[in-house]
């Protein structure tokens, strides 16, 4: 009200300066000794005067007791309003956000902004949003044009009501060109007011919020009722492909003896996932006169292998040449954690909770160990005479299969809050009540993708022409690992006042009401009694301050 009080003692002062010339001539001196009056609330009489007494201003008063006078405020009716009208009681707007900026820009008539909305006791399916600073006194009897407080002769059945089919209802916003005001007019009255939230209409689409005060504004809901819907169940998250990653590719066979003087082993194939990683058979070894060349091992090769996984088989020499050993599989990624934590605070959304960690892909599967190479001769065994010598060339082993994609985390299930209030913001509440529905449970995380399978290697070469030892195969590829299961989502709560860094007053006739707290959601893929990967459970009470504003928008 200082600012309004200024503006008002200055006019009074200007008043009792020209009465006082006109008392004493032009050479008197006026009483007033100060311009701004709006400090002590008085200006000093002329000598041998009694002091002036100052009018009441219009405009102050109890908003449950004092009448609506026209040029304190806005007037709007939803019902016989518009908004090409000036906003006054014969000629009410429309819509409470056109009231509302009026009240706080002025009309454009070069009158000042007066700050305050008279508003019907009717409902509007808007949302609105107020400046810090400026009043909405609803409840108002407006069908004869009186304008008074209905709540004093109706009953509590005929506030205004904002109830829009979707959206947060009610917004507390920093004023634009409002400018700084300072004291209590920087708080706005919300009065006679019922807020109410659909279920599930905050713009993430999952919770259901009435009232939010932006940071650093001031509000006082009084004779009000705030109510919030029921929060969304989350949606599942989404599950990667049911048919199998990319299988691993087969090897090449091994030339065979007597082909050339030195067989060049078989070459390696290469599996090229779609997340970069390779999965490569081992080459096979060279075909030799007197003895094999060793194989090459599959790749990529197991941090630990005490199963000897993908070795490479060893050349013919004193005795036979040996195989490829097969590949390791890929690990399977397991089951990945379901959400924690309450959520986060959020001015563009109210709340946003968790979702479920994503599912980790599956492990590639080592490609097998390229086999051994034989020799072109042994004793007098050996290729006829005038043919090439070499010995039969080991087949490279097949790659493994492609690890499998995770599943998605599953949404987290939406909350129910009847006021959220930002950092630096007060919020007092007088004789009003607040409830708060029920939230909705955490979705189910995401399936995850098999793994591809693994291939075959290459056949060693073969002896056409004698009855000597072939060279020997490559090993199978190994398996690509199981993706990931992903975790649920976390459980949506029920709040009546939610708060991060707030100023709360609370008067004891205010009476909160919450709801239920919903189950986060399972793990993908698991059984009804399996809690692994399952969200945290949502809560409920009457206020829930939070430790830190949300880092970004909903994921």
């Amino acid at each position: 009200m200082r600012r309004r009080l200024q503006d008002r003692c200055r006019g009074v002062a200007r008043a009792i300066a020209v009465l006082a010339l006109s008392a004493v001539g032009a050479a008197g001196v006026s009483g007033c000794y100060a311009d701004d009056c709006a400090t002590t609330f008085t200006c000093a009489p002329l000598p041998g005067e009694k002091p002036p007494v100052l009018p009441a201003w219009p405009c102050d008063g109890d908003p449950a007791a004092s009448p609506a006078k026209e040029g304190c405020g806005v007037f709007v009716s939803a019902s016989s309003g518009n908004d090409r009208n000036p906003g006054t009681k014969g000629a009410p707007v429309k819509t409470l956000q056109h009231a509302i900026g009026l009240a706080a820009h002025g009309g454009g008539d070069g009158k000042p902004p007066t700050r305050r909305v008279y508003a019907c006791g009717e409902t509007f399916e808007e949302t609105i949003a107020l400046p810090s600073g400026v009043d909405l006194w609803g409840g108002r009897h407006c069908e004869d044009g009186d304008w008074s407080y209905v709540w004093s002769f109706g009953g509590p059945d005929e506030p205004t009501v904002i109830a829009p089919p979707e959206g947060i209802p009610l917004r507390i916003v920093e004023g634009d060109d409002l400018g700084a005001i300072p004291g209590d007019d920087a708080t706005s009255m919300i009065f006679g007011v019922r807020a109410v939230a659909a279920d599930a209409s905050a713009p993430d689409g999952r919770s259901s919020i009435a009232m939010i005060l932006s940071a650093g504004t001031q509000a006082t809901v009084r004779e009000s009722k705030i109510v919030a819907g029921d929060g969304k169940d989350g949606e599942p998250g989404e599950d990667a492909p049911s048919e199998r990653a990319q299988d691993g590719e087969p090897g090449n066979h091994g030339a065979h003896a007597c082909t050339a003087d030195f067989a060049t082993g078989a070459l390696p194939v290469v599996t090229v996932c779609d997340d970069g990683t390779e999965s490569v058979g081992g080459y096979g070894g060279d075909g030799g006169l007197d003895a094999g060349g060793d194989g090459e091992p599959g790749r990529p090769e197991p941090a630990a292998n005490p199963g000897g996984n993908g070795l490479a088989g060893t050349g013919a020499g004193s005795g036979p040449c040996t195989p490829g050993a097969r590949g390791a599989n890929g690990d399977d990624a397991g089951r990945a954690a379901g959400a924690v934590g309450a959520g986060y605070l959020s001015a563009s959304y109210g709340w946003i909770g968790v979702r479920g960690e994503d599912g980790k892909r599956g492990g590639v599967g080592q490609g097998g160990g390229g086999g051994g190479g034989g020799k072109g001769r042994d004793g007098t065994i050996a290729c006829r005479a005038g043919r090439p010598q070499g010995g039969p060339a080991g087949g490279s082993g097949g790659s493994g299969g492609c690890g499998g994609r995770g599943g998605k985390g599953g949404g987290y299930g939406g909350s129910s809050i009847g006021i959220v209030a930002l950092q630096g913001s007060a919020l007092t509440l007088e004789t009003t009540e607040i409830t708060a529905g029920n939230g909705g449970p955490g979705g189910a995380g995401g399936r995850g993708q098999p793994g591809g399978g693994g291939w075959s290697g290459g056949a060693g070469g073969a002896h056409m022409e004698t009855e000597m030892l072939p060279a020997c195969p490559g090993g199978r590829g190994g398996n690509g690992g199981h993706g990931g299961d992903a975790g649920g989502g976390i459980g949506g709560s029920s709040y009546g006042v939610a708060f991060v860094g707030a100023f709360l007053s609370i008067d004891p006739g205010v009476f909160v009401q919450f709801g239920r707290g919903a189950d986060g959601g399972p793990g993908g893929n698991a059984a009804p009694d399996d809690d692994r990967g399952r969200g945290e459970k949502g809560d409920g009470m009457a206020y829930r301050p939070f430790d830190a504003p949300a880092p970004g928008p909903p994921q």
